[in-house]
């Protein structure tokens, strides 16, 4: 198991950190138990004490659970909670693959929807800001910068999300975060990917500003296929 190192995060995220990551990973395989608590810190050289909060915090997720004679035991992925902003950065470190997968899936299902939702209902503040990141999405183009480009494109579908007024699609855009992020900066790799994805951006703000459900959902749709496509030839998809 890798030593836990403190940077920037707490020592209590950091334990947190490093048995989750060994969890996602397959370290501990499903239905197996951690080693006991004595062992285990020793190992990890923490008191049992911060050792236990970090349990806490990993059955808070779903991926653990303690009971008494049988103790700590990782629990199936079906039980995870795979809209934690931890779980999914895990994911992405450990099975990337499948996180490009589901999140174009879960995309798919959901952006579309969305995009009717927000023409029928946008406001102008939401407008403002779809507007005002695209707008930071062509300078990013044109200067070349790629990382820029990532966060603003984040930015706009999360503001897609949540610009229907609905609160629960809201917080599934806050909730992605980590997953949206992911996905483009593996689909803009893909040479041509950034300048070829914005006049469908620009389709999508239109047809929202407009009120046009029906083309905000279609736009929306395409910009979805072509990054599923962007993703799927992309120099940085990472190996199987």
């Amino acid at each position: 198991m890798p030593a836990i190192t403190r940077k920037s995060r707490t020592g209590h995220q950091q334990l947190i950190d490093v048995l989750g990551r060994h969890i996602v990973s397959g370290g501990y395989p499903v239905g197996a138990a951690l080693p006991v608590e004595d062992r285990l810190a020793a190992q990890l050289d923490v008191s049992r004490g911060a050792l236990r909060e970090a349990v806490k915090a990993l059955a808070a997720k779903g991926m653990l659970t303690t009971r008494p004679r049988t103790g700590t035991r990782v629990l199936p992925p079906e039980q995870w909670n795979h809209l934690d902003e931890d779980v999914l950065s895990w994911q992405q470190e450990c099975e990337p693959l499948q996180l490009l997968r589901e999140t174009g899936q879960l995309r798919r299902i959901v952006e579309p929807e969305a995009a009717r939702l927000a023409a029928e209902h946008c406001s102008v503040d939401h407008l403002d800001v779809l507007r005002a990141v695209l707008a930071d999405m062509e300078e990013a183009e044109a200067r070349g910068d790629s990382a820029a480009y990532v966060e603003a494109d984040t930015t706009f579908h999360r503001t897609l999300l949540a610009a229907g007024g609905n609160r629960l699609l809201g917080s599934l855009g806050r909730a992605i975060d980590v997953a949206l992020r992911h996905h483009f900066a593996i689909s803009t790799q893909t040479p041509g990917a950034i300048a070829a994805s914005l006049p469908g951006h620009r389709a999508v703000l239109d047809a929202v500003a407009a009120g046009r459900g029906a083309d905000a959902a279609a736009a929306v749709t395409g910009l979805i296929t072509a990054a599923e496509r962007e993703v799927a030839e992309s120099p940085g998809l990472p190996a199987p």
